[in-house]
């Protein structure tokens, strides 16, 4: 499912935006904090509710720390309220 959304996004947006993906949490957070401290812009994190080792909620808020600006998406196959209230609350997602 990565690669599809990923190929989906890189295929609409890549010509503006740099597409970067991760397999879970501990890989994407790396991945933003090094965006950041090049000066550049995290646009939009994409998570899954359900990833190994740190769910979708605890990656959008992690990653609001250096990427305070970007917009979060949480992404879930099931119907998890309080998943979904969770994010909400915690960092904005909606």
């Amino acid at each position: 499912m990565l690669d599809a959304v990923a190929g989906d996004l890189r295929s609409r947006y890549g010509a503006r935006y740099r597409i970067v993906a991760a397999v879970s949490g501990q890989a994407a957070l790396p991945a933003i904090e090094q965006v950041d401290r090049r000066g550049g812009q995290v646009t939009l994190v994409v998570a899954d509710q359900r990833m190994p080792g740190m769910d979708g909620t605890e990656l959008l808020v992690a990653a609001k720390r250096p990427a305070a600006v970007a917009r979060s998406v949480l992404l879930t196959a099931y119907a998890d309220t309080d998943a979904a209230i969770s994010a909400i609350n915690d960092c904005g997602a909606g």
